[in-house]
């Protein structure tokens, strides 16, 4: 057939929202650049009542698309288990774990699941839709972020963290990856495909499958593993984030780890110097080598972190001479 009688299909351009026509023979899930802006669109691809639209991101079990639910009329994230591994039972499993660990959990800063399911042999998770990229886009586009922007994005996620762990929940893979933005750039923390209860044992070489930029001294040295090593994690996403720079870092991953175990932390604001030094200390509080010299509790951390956000805030909003002279009470609460 030639191209001048190929069926047309109108779909929107995901990179410029423009209206535009590709051919209507392309497989589900084929692109064609947009003769526009050169984005690539896809051929629509429909499981259920979810018409997958565009593709968002890509890890290695899995392809997330953006998605219209036919049925509820709105936007949502479909999480598609890649075919090659459908027959792997360890990757299935993970997929099944990260659906029913997450779906248990309420809270704003933790991806909603919606459902997990399977069509014609295909498995999928559907789950709020988070497609403004993540931490680590942010890092990579910014170098370092707003200091401002960090602390709120570490209480967040220190509370997300909270809130897993109520339901005796590690995590076991935070870094800047696994924390998405929504379209109010709200972060969004996601993958829950290697949490498991707090009092389950740790796998022989459980710590492979994480990021080595952010894993915990404890887990290298196969310590018992506790919220404490989420909480190391997490600061070390935020240090990366507040810096543009991991804690350690070296040529090896295996000298990456023993970084973590052996090589004295260079506090924030050494390496950056507008950091704060509340800020500073929060975050190497955080990743203290020994699990007992970090905070006692997500409590205790998301105060620190809370209080260093109120310091910057005043010495921010505040003139010079403001925040050298004590305010005068006034009103009817003043002392007499």
């Amino acid at each position: 057939m030639s191209d001048a009688n190929r069926p047309l299909k109108m779909v929107t351009c995901p990179g410029c929202d423009a209206k535009a026509f590709i051919p209507g023979d392309l497989p589900p899930l084929a692109t064609e650049p947009c003769k526009k802006c050169g984005h690539a669109i896809m051929m629509p691809m429909t499981l259920r009542q979810f018409e997958l639209r565009a593709k968002v991101g890509s890890g290695g079990m899995a392809i997330v698309y953006r998605a219209w639910d036919t049925m509820l009329e709105r936007f949502v994230a479909v999480k598609l288990m890649k075919k090659e591994i459908l027959s792997e039972p360890q990757a299935l499993e993970m997929f099944r774990r990260e659906a029913c660990s997450c779906a248990k959990l309420n809270h704003t800063n933790i991806i909603h699941i919606y459902t997990f399911d399977e069509w014609e042999g295909q498995s999928y998770l559907v789950m709020e839709l988070a497609d403004q990229g993540s931490l680590d886009t942010r890092i990579e586009k910014l170098q370092k972020l707003d200091e401002l922007k960090v602390l709120d994005v570490g209480i967040k996620i220190a509370s997300a963290l909270d809130m897993a762990l109520k339901y005796d929940l590690l995590h076991c893979d935070i870094k800047p990856g696994n924390i998405l933005f929504n379209a109010d750039h709200e972060p969004k923390l996601v993958d829950f495909g290697l949490a498991r209860k707090t009092d389950a044992e740790q796998e022989s070489g459980e710590f492979t499958r994480g990021t080595p930029f952010y894993v915990a001294p404890e887990k290298i040295k196969r310590e018992p593993e506790t919220f404490l090593s989420d909480m190391y994690s997490l600061g070390a996403t935020l240090y990366h984030a507040a810096t543009g720079h991991v804690p350690f870092d070296a040529p090896t991953p295996e000298e990456v780890v023993q970084a973590h175990v052996y090589t004295p932390l260079t506090p924030a604001n050494q390496v950056v110097p507008e950091i704060s030094q509340a800020t500073s200390d929060a975050l190497g509080q955080a990743l203290a080598k020994n699990p007992g010299e970090r905070f006692l509790s997500y409590d205790e951390f998301i105060m620190s972190l809370t209080a260093a956000r109120s310091e910057l805030l005043v010495r921010q909003y505040s003139s010079p001479e403001e925040t050298r002279q004590p305010k005068r009470m006034t009103g009817w609460w003043r002392r007499q």
